[in-house]
C-alpha cells in the first residue's frame, strides 16, 4: 500500500504539544473543506481552441477555401481536389509547386465577456510549420521560423469583445532556405537525403536551414513534401492574477521506504498577490500553504514524500505505477490555475565503466542491468495532422507485443507530440531522445544558434518530467560523418581551412555546449550523449564503448553472418529492407506497376541501392519467387531472417553487448523500407520476428560447422527452473536425436546451456531435409518457449508438399481464435484476410503433429463465415512451385 506525507509549512512548538490532538483535528477538517473545494470551485481561467471556421488560399489567389485546424497546406489542398493524394503513383512528382508558394489561412472567433476581462489573455501556437507572419485584428503580433517550439503572445489589448480575425501568412520553406543560404556566405556538407533534384532545384540544398523535420525534404525511406501549415492547435489562454507556468518534480531519493521529491514551480504573476497553493497526489492532498507572489516570474520548491512507494518498471520487468501529481493556485476558495503531471518512480542510469576491452554501455533500471530492446522511430506521417491518438496507441501497443522496451525516436524526425510519450509512460517503453539533428552540418550564425537554444530549453522542460525518458542525444551520424563520410576532406578542398573551422565551430558549439548545457541546467539527473553513435562525448565509435550503427550489412552488401561477428556495446542502429505486403502495394499502384523495376515501384524505394540490393540478398539464400506478389512475401521473410540473426547475436553476447534497436519500426508513407510495420498498419514479417527475438526468455541455437550450442538468454530477475529437449527431426517428423536434461536458467543472463559435435547429431543424414528443435518447458510442464533451426540455407531446404488446414474455435470481443495445423512441415506460413485486422503469429513454421493456436482481430464487426471462407494461406514452397 503506497501513502503520502502531508507537508506542514510550519512547525509545533514544545508549548503546542498539548494542543496537538485538537490541531491535527483541525487539520483534518480545513483539508477535508479544501478538497470539496477543490472539486466544487468555479476556475478562473479559460481555455478556447481556436480550430474552427478556418479558410485558406494562395496569397496570390482570391478564392478561399476550406481548411482544418490543425492540418497542413497538402492534406488541405486534397480535400478541396486541388491536387491528388501524392503518396499514390507518381503523383508526388506533380506538386512540388506547394512548397514554393506562400499561403494564408484565416479565421474568425468570438471573445465572450468573461474572457475579455480577465487580467491577462494570450494566444498559444503550440505548432507553425514553419515560417509564419500572424496577424490578430490586422496587427502583426507574431513571426515566427520553428516548427519545434510554441509561440505564446500576450494580446488583450488587441482583442475585442466578440468577433476577432487571425489570419497567418506561411511563407514559402524552400524560397525561406534559399536565402538563408545565400546569406550564409559558405557550403554546408552533407545532407545528402535532401531530395533537391525532385524539388527542382538542383543540388540546392536547404533543409538544414529552417528548423523543422529533415524528413520533409526527402529521406531514403520518404518522399519530398515540404509542406506548411498550423500543425497543433492554436488556443487562447486567459487567466487572472497569476497561473502556473511549469512544475518539474526532481526525484531525490528512491528506496523501498519513501521516496523523496521536490516540486519546483514557476508561476508568472500578473500583480503582487497573496495566493494559496494545493498540492494533491492521486486526489490526495499533500501540501497546502499560503505563497506571496511579485508581478513576473516566481519560483518555489516544494519538498513531497511519498512512503511505500511502487516503482515504475520498463515493459516486461514489472509494472508501470504513474503518480498523478497536480498543484492548484487558489483565490480564496476559487481556483486560478492548475497544473498536473503522471511521474514514475525509478531509478536510470547508464553504465560506463571500464574494461579490458573498452568500456560498457547499459542502461541500469532500479538497480537492474537491462537489455534494451527495440526500434528506431520515425513520424507516422509525413502530414502531421493525419496520425490520432488511435494510430499512436496501435503502434506502441505493437511494440508492446513484441517485447520492446525501448524507442529511439531518431533526429530527422520531430519532438513527438505529447500523447506519444504518454503512451511510453503508460506501457514501459524507455525513450532514446534526439534532439532535430541528423545528417548534415548546420548553420553557426548567431540566428540560428539562439533558435536552437529556444527549441532545447522548451523541449526539455516539456518532457522531463516523463518516466519513459531515458537519454538525452544531440544528433544522428553527424560526428561520424563528419570525420569518416569525407565531408571535411570535401570542405578543405573546395573552400579552404578557415570554413572547414568555421563549419566544426558550429558543430561544436551545438552539440558540445548549448544541449549539454541545456540538460545540465533543465534535466540534470538524465545523461546527455553527444552523438549517436559515438563512444563518448565527441569520441568517434569505435564498438569497443558507447553505441554503435552498423550498416555492412545492406550498404556494404556484407552477408548476414557478419551480424554474429559486428557486436558491439550498444547497436543502436542496423536494418534490412522489405516491401509492404501486396494488399498494402495495391493501394498505391495499378497492375501495369507490378514490377519492382517499375517507375511506381522505383519512386517508393528511395534507397538508392534499394531493390537491386533486396534482390541480391534474395538470390544468396531463397529460391527465386514465381511472380511479383510472391517476390513481395519472400522479401519479407528475408529481412526477418537477416534482423533476427543480428538481433539473437547481440542478445547472445550480453552482458558485452545490452542493447539491439533495429532500424526502423514504421514507415512514413507506402514505401519499401527498413520497416517491420508498414503505413498502413500491417505487421511485416519482420515484427513477427521479432516478437520471436525479443521474447524475454530467448532459446538461440548456434549451427557452426563442426558442432551446434543452444542459448538460452533470460531477461527475468528470476531463475527458470526447467527442462531442456532437443531434437532433430525430418520434415515429416520423424525423430533422428533428441537429449532431454534438467537446467536452471540464471536471471538476467545469457550463456550456453547444450553443444554438441555435428557428427553425433546428424550421422550421414540429408541436412537439407533436417531441423533441430529446441523447447525449455518449466516443471510444471509449461513450454516457456521453443526454436526451429535449420542446418543449412532456406534456398538449400528440400521442403516437401504440405496441407495446412486452420479451424475456427471462438469469437469474442471481435477476436477470432484458429487452431492450425499441418501433415508435413509449413515454413512461413502466412495467413491473410481481406479484411482490416492483424494475427497474432503470422509467417511463422510449423511442425507436422503441432498444433497452432493464433488469434486474429479486426476494429470492423465480421460475419464468422466470412473469416473462414476468407482466410488463404501461403507457405514458402508456393512461391517457387505452381
Amino acid at each position: 500500500m503506497t501513502t503520502f506525507i502531508l507537508i506542514y509549512p510550519f512547525q509545533l512548538t514544545d508549548t503546542q504539544v498539548m494542543a496537538n490532538t485538537y490541531i491535527r483535528l483541525s487539520i483534518i477538517i480545513t483539508l477535508s473543506m479544501l478538497f470539496f473545494s477543490c472539486n466544487q470551485d468555479k476556475a478562473l481561467h479559460t481555455n478556447q481552441v481556436i480550430d474552427s471556421s478556418w479558410q485558406f488560399r494562395q496569397v496570390t489567389d482570391t478564392n478561399w477555401m476550406p481548411a482544418e485546424v490543425p492540418g497542413t497546406v497538402h492534406t488541405d489542398l486534397m480535400k478541396n481536389g486541388v491536387i491528388e493524394d501524392p503518396y499514390y503513383r507518381l503523383n508526388e512528382r506533380d506538386v512540388q509547386w506547394v512548397d514554393k508558394t506562400d499561403w494564408e489561412y484565416a479565421t474568425i472567433f468570438t471573445v465572450e465577456k468573461e474572457t475579455i476581462e480577465k487580467d491577462v489573455i494570450e494566444l498559444v501556437f503550440n505548432g507553425l510549420d514553419t515560417y509564419a507572419k500572424v496577424y490578430l485584428n490586422d496587427q502583426l503580433i507574431l513571426d515566427a521560423d520553428n516548427m519545434f517550439i510554441y509561440w505564446k503572445v500576450e494580446c488583450k489589448d488587441k482583442l475585442i469583445l466578440g468577433e476577432n480575425s487571425l489570419r497567418i501568412v506561411f511563407e514559402s520553406p524552400i524560397n525561406q532556405g534559399l536565402l538563408k543560404r545565400e546569406n550564409l556566405g559558405y557550403f554546408l556538407p552533407g545532407a545528402e537525403n535532401d531530395q533537391s533534384e525532385l524539388g527542382g532545384l538542383g543540388d540546392k540544398k536547404v533543409c538544414v536551414f529552417t528548423r523543422k523535420p529533415g524528413y520533409h525534404f526527402g529521406w531514403d525511406w520518404g518522399p519530398r513534401l515540404v509542406s506548411s501549415g498550423i500543425w497543433q492547435d492554436i488556443e487562447l489562454w486567459a487567466w487572472d492574477k497569476a497561473t502556473i507556468a511549469d512544475i518539474n518534480i526532481i526525484q531525490n531519493e528512491l528506496v523501498s521506504e519513501k521516496a523523496v521529491l521536490n516540486a519546483d514551480i514557476e508561476i508568472v504573476a500578473h500583480i503582487n498577490t497573496s495566493l494559496s497553493i494545493v498540492g494533491t497526489i492521486d486526489n490526495n492532498i499533500v501540501y497546502t500553504d499560503n505563497i506571496d507572489l511579485s508581478k513576473g516570474i516566481n519560483r518555489i520548491s516544494i519538498p513531497l514524500e511519498i512512503i511505500s512507494p511502487e516503482l515504475w518498471w520498463p515493459n516486461g520487468l514489472g509494472d508501470q505505477k504513474l503518480y498523478d501529481i497536480e498543484f492548484k493556485l487558489k483565490d480564496n476558495f476559487n481556483i486560478i490555475s492548475s497544473k498536473a503531471h503522471n511521474i514514475g518512480l525509478r531509478t536510470i542510469e547508464i553504465v560506463q565503466e571500464p574494461d579490458s576491452i573498452g568500456k560498457s554501455f547499459y542502461f541500469k533500471v532500479n538497480g537492474h542491468p537491462v537489455f534494451m530492446k527495440g526500434a528506431n522511430y520515425i513520424p507516422q506521417d509525413i502530414f502531421l495532422n493525419r496520425p490520432g491518438e488511435d494510430k499512436y496507441a496501435m503502434l506502441i501497443k505493437s511494440a508492446v507485443d513484441a517485447n520492446f522496451n525501448m524507442l529511439r525516436i531518431w533526429g530527422g524526425g520531430i519532438y513527438e507530440k505529447d500523447i506519444f510519450y504518454d503512451l511510453c509512460d503508460e506501457a514501459g517503453i524507455l525513450v532514446w531522445q534526439d534532439f532535430m539533428f541528423a545528417c548534415a552540418m548546420y548553420p553557426g550564425n548567431e540566428e540560428f544558434i539562439k533558435n536552437v537554444e529556444k527549441e532545447a530549453i522548451q523541449n526539455v522542460k516539456r518532457l522531463r518530467n516523463h518516466p519513459s525518458i531515458a537519454l538525452w542525444c544531440g544528433d544522428n551520424e553527424i560526428l561520424s560523418a563528419w570525420n569518416r563520410w569525407g565531408w571535411k576532406e570535401n570542405v578543405l578542398e573546395n573552400q579552404g581551412q578557415e570554413i572547414v573551422d568555421t563549419v566544426w565551430n558550429a558543430y561544436d558549439t551545438v552539440f558540445h555546449n548549448i544541449l549539454p548545457d541545456v540538460v545540465q541546467k533543465f534535466d540534470p539527473q538524465r545523461l546527455y550523449w553527444s552523438s549517436s553513435p559515438s563512444s563518448g562525448f565527441g569520441e568517434l565509435e569505435n564498438g569497443k564503448s558507447g553505441d554503435n550503427h552498423y550498416w555492412g550489412v545492406w550498404w556494404a552488401k556484407e552477408p548476414f553472418s557478419k551480424y554474429n561477428e559486428e557486436i558491439p556495446r550498444f547497436m543502436s542502429e542496423f536494418g534490412f529492407q522489405s516491401f509492404p505486403q501486396f494488399s498494402s502495394v495495391k493501394k498505391y499502384t495499378i497492375e501495369e506497376d507490378w514490377d519492382i523495376y517499375s517507375e511506381v515501384m522505383k519512386s517508393h524505394q528511395r534507397s538508392s541501392i534499394g531493390n537491386v540490393t533486396i534482390e541480391e540478398y534474395m538470390i544468396r539464400d531463397y529460391k527465386k519467387p514465381m511472380d511479383f506478389e510472391m517476390f513481395l512475401y519472400v522479401g519479407q521473410l528475408l529481412q526477418a531472417r537477416g534482423i533476427s540473426i543480428g538481433i539473437e547475436a547481440q542478445r547472445r553476447a550480453m552482458p558485452y553487448c545490452m542493447g539491439s534497436l533495429y532500424w526502423q519500426l514504421n514507415d512514413c508513407w507506402p514505401v519499401a523500407s527498413w520497416s517491420g510495420i508498414d503505413y498502413y498498419g500491417n505487421w511485416k514479417a519482420l515484427h513477427y520476428s521479432v516478437k520471436k527475438a525479443f521474447n524475454e526468455t530467448l532459446i538461440s541455437t548456434v549451427i557452426n560447422e563442426n558442432n551446434i550450442e543452444s542459448h538460452i538468454v533470460n531477461d527475468k530477475l528470476d531463475d527458470i527452473n526447467g527442462i531442456l529437449k532437443i531434437q532433430v527431426m525430418d520434415f515429416k517428423g520423424n525423430i533422428h536425436y533428441e537429449n532431454t536434461e534438467s537446467i536452471v536458467v540464471g536471471a538476467n543472463s545469457s550463456r550456453v546451456y547444450f553443444t554438441e559435435n555435428m557428427k553425433n547429431l546428424l550421422s550421414d543424414l540429408d541436412k537439407s531435409k533436417l531441423l533441430i528443435y529446441t523447447q525449455l518447458t518449466s516443471n510444471d510442464t509449461a513450454i516457456v518457449n521453443n526454436e526451429i533451426k535449420y542446418f543449412v540455407s532456406p534456398k538449400d531446404l528440400d521442403l516437401p508438399e504440405c496441407q495446412v488446414s486452420y479451424n475456427l474455435i471462438g469469437v469474442e470481443n471481435e477476436i477470432y481464435t484458429l487452431e492450425i495445423s499441418t501433415d508435413n512441415l509449413a515454413k512461413n506460413i502466412f495467413l491473410q484476410t481481406p479484411f482490416e485486422g492483424h494475427f497474432s503469429d503470422n509467417y511463422f513454421d510449423l511442425l507436422p503433429g503441432q498444433t497452432k493456436t493464433v488469434t486474429y482481430y479486426s476494429p470492423i464487426e465480421i460475419n464468422e463465415v466470412y473469416v473462414i471462407d476468407g482466410i488463404s494461406i501461403y507457405t514458402l514452397i508456393d512461391s517457387y512451385k505452381k
